[in-house]
């Protein structure tokens, strides 16, 4: 059994496999994050029936703190952007996150018709 993974990275070796860069293993895991997301969405519609709606806020906080992510990770593996704008590009990109995320929660809380939630949201 051994065998055959040995061949495998012999073919590996022989052909230049060369594995993903760090910028492109933190995109995919922003994609997922949000493929994750809309596997729940698709879940709760085929449950009740309904959509769920006033997401666009809560949508935006993966985003915001992967942009972050890849701004450092960005910088720490290619040396671009600067070292003090990819931390202060970061730092905005998280504190946008934090300001947006009782912004959605809200949005969706005001989906179950929470009594008091609903006002603050309108």
């Amino acid at each position: 059994m051994a065998e055959p993974n040995h061949l495998n990275e012999q073919d590996r070796e022989q052909k230049g496999y060369t594995p993903a860069s760090p910028v492109k293993r933190t995109l995919a895991w922003i994609a997922l994050a949000y493929v994750l997301i809309l596997l729940g969405l698709t879940t709760y519609y085929f449950y009740t029936g309904t959509t769920l709606g006033n997401l666009g806020p809560l949508l935006t906080v993966p985003g915001l703190i992967g942009l972050g992510v890849l701004a450092l990770v960005s910088w720490r593996t290619t040396g671009r952007p600067g070292k003090w704008v990819a931390i202060l590009a970061a730092a905005l990109c998280w504190v946008l996150a934090l300001i947006t995320i009782p912004i959605g929660i809200v949005g969706l809380l005001s989906n179950f018709g929470v009594a008091g939630l609903t006002i603050i949201a309108s």
